[in-house]
C-alpha cells in the first residue's frame, strides 16, 4: 500500500459517536495508513537517529468507555514500545495533523531533556522555527507557537520537567486538516522527514 496522504473522512472518523463506532472507523480509516507510514518512515529515522527505530500505531486498548480524540504512529529505539523513551509521532485529532518529538510522563529522559533545554536554551531558541509548536500535554490539542515564546518560557517548561510527575514536553508541527499538503502523499512524507530532521537535537539532547 502506498502512503496516499490524509483526507476528510479520516478526520472526521475522530468525531463519530461512542467508543466502539469510533474504533471501527479509526481502525477501517486511519490506522492503515499510519501502517504504511510506520514502515515507509522506519528506515528514515533509524538512518537520521543512528539506530534502528521501531514503529509503534496506537491501539487504544485501555479505552472502556471515553473514545479517543486522536490517534497516532509513533517510532522509538524500542521494539517493546515507545512511552517510557524519547520518540516521534505523526497523529490527529479531528482538527489537525501533528508531527511532533515527544518525552511524556513515563519516560525518565525527562530530566534528560530539561538540562539540555537549560544548557543550550539560546541553541533551542534558534533551531526551532516560528511556526513549530510546545506543548506539555499531549492529551490537548492546544499549543503554543515557538514564536510567541522566549527564553524565560523555556527554561519554565524545563523546570516543570524536573519538578512534576506528569509533566510532558512536546515539539513540533501541526498542520489543519484542510491544509492542501496532507492530501499529497508524497509531499506530505517529506514534510514530515524534514520535520523530523529540524527535530533531531531535541531527541539526541534526550540521552
Amino acid at each position: 500500500m502506498n502512503f496516499t496522504g490524509f483526507h476528510s473522512q479520516d478526520f472526521d472518523s475522530l468525531t463519530v459517536p461512542g467508543l466502539e463506532p469510533r474504533m471501527e472507523a479509526i481502525i477501517a480509516n486511519i490506522r492503515p495508513k499510519l501502517e504504511t507510514l510506520g514502515g515507509t518512515l522506519a528506515p528514515y529515522l533509524s538512518a537520521l537517529c543512528g539506530e534502528e527505530m521501531f514503529p509503534h500505531v496506537a491501539k487504544h486498548a485501555r479505552r472502556t468507555i471515553n473514545p479517543p480524540e486522536d490517534t497516532w504512529i509513533a517510532w522509538s529505539s524500542s521494539k517493546r514500545g515507545y512511552k517510557a523513551l524519547p520518540h516521534f509521532q505523526v497523529g490527529m485529532f479531528s482538527t489537525h495533523l501533528f508531527i511532533i518529538f515527544a518525552v511524556i510522563y513515563e519516560s525518565p529522559n525527562k530530566e534528560t531533556i530539561a538540562r539540555y533545554l537549560e544548557k543550550h536554551t539560546a541553541k533551542v531558541d534558534k533551531l526551532v522555527p516560528a511556526d513549530f509548536y510546545w506543548s506539555t500535554d499531549h492529551m490537548k490539542p492546544e499549543g503554543t507557537l515557538h514564536g510567541e515564546m522566549n527564553k524565560e518560557a523555556l527554561l519554565q517548561m524545563a523546570g516543570k520537567l524536573k519538578t512534576v510527575k506528569k509533566s510532558e514536553l512536546l515539539c513540533g508541527l501541526r498542520l489543519d486538516r484542510d491544509h492542501p499538503l496532507l492530501q499529497d502523499g508524497e509531499g506530505l512524507t517529506h514534510k514530515i522527514e524534514q520535520t523530523f530532521e529540524t527535530l533531531l537535537p531535541l531527541y539526541k539532547g534526550s540521552f
